[in-house]
């Protein structure tokens, strides 16, 4: 797995009775990062990238890796709600928004709830609106690794981050993480029926990067994204999967910097 050395650290916060961890870094205007469904397995390069521009901010969601779980939380919604009490708690004015597939649509949620938190909200390959072609590839019907490869465009850069077998540390992380995410977000799968209906009054200046070969969330469901917020591009990575954070993570770092404003 490919993380960085690059300096940044680690805190805690206490929000509605649970402890969120968090990796911090840069300097900057303030921006926050989602991670994926399948946890955050530390300081990637993608955040290196970002910190160069932006004071980052990439907790692991309440349920996955080292915050505590709400056993009591069986919707996206839930972790959204969590969230926005952690940014009241920080205090600030608002910030930026980064959202990597699943935390993508939790940062949607987000935004429907207190669009005014976010100066920008940046969606990278993320469900929570059904596709009108395709589908959304279920992830509790393969093999959690299997997952993550079907995530990449390029068979070689999945090997290069995460090896051709990962590591036992890895594999308990994305099995975790699954249990987490079936909890959140089973029926329906990785989607949201109210959610196209609530975003249209969401006006917060809003990026759709989406890898051109996504077989996890459909392009089709970036183009529902855009037809919703009433303020929003539609930015294709070439040569990219899913998970473009870990496959391009330079060229999707550029993208949030020049929307974001950090670059």
């Amino acid at each position: 797995m490919t993380t960085s050395a690059a300096a940044h650290e680690t805190a805690s916060i206490e929000v509605a009775g649970g402890r969120v961890h968090e990796l911090r870094g840069g300097e900057g205007p303030p921006l926050l990062v989602l991670h994926h469904s399948i946890g955050n397995p530390g300081w990637t390069p993608f955040h290196e990238a970002l910190a160069r521009s932006f004071a980052v901010s990439a907790p692991d969601l309440p349920g996955y890796g080292q915050s505590d779980r709400p056993e009591w939380a069986r919707h996206p919604r839930d972790l959204a709600i969590l969230l926005l009490q952690l940014l009241d708690l920080r205090g600030g004015g608002p910030v930026a928004a980064v959202g990597l597939g699943f935390g993508g649509w939790i940062a949607a949620e987000m935004a429907t709830m207190r669009q005014s938190a976010f100066s920008s909200l940046t969606l990278a390959g993320a469900p929570g609106i059904q596709p009108d072609e395709g589908e959304i590839l279920d992830q509790m019907l393969v093999d959690y690794h299997e997952y993550v490869r079907v995530g990449f465009r390029d068979e070689a850069r999945y090997e290069e981050e995460f090896g051709a077998e990962p590591s036992p540390e890895l594999k308990e992380l994305w099995d975790f993480s699954r249990e987490m995410t079936a909890r959140l977000s089973w029926k329906p799968y990785m989607y949201s029926p109210e959610l196209p209906h609530l975003l249209r009054e969401v006006r917060t200046p809003a990026l759709l990067a989406w890898g051109d070969d996504d077989r996890i969330v459909p392009l089709s469901v970036a183009r529902r994204y855009e037809a919703a917020l009433p303020n929003a591009r539609l930015a294709t990575i070439e040569a990219c999967g899913h998970f473009a954070d870990f496959e391009r993570p330079e060229a999707l770092a550029r993208l949030v910097a020049e929307h974001a404003g950090g670059g």
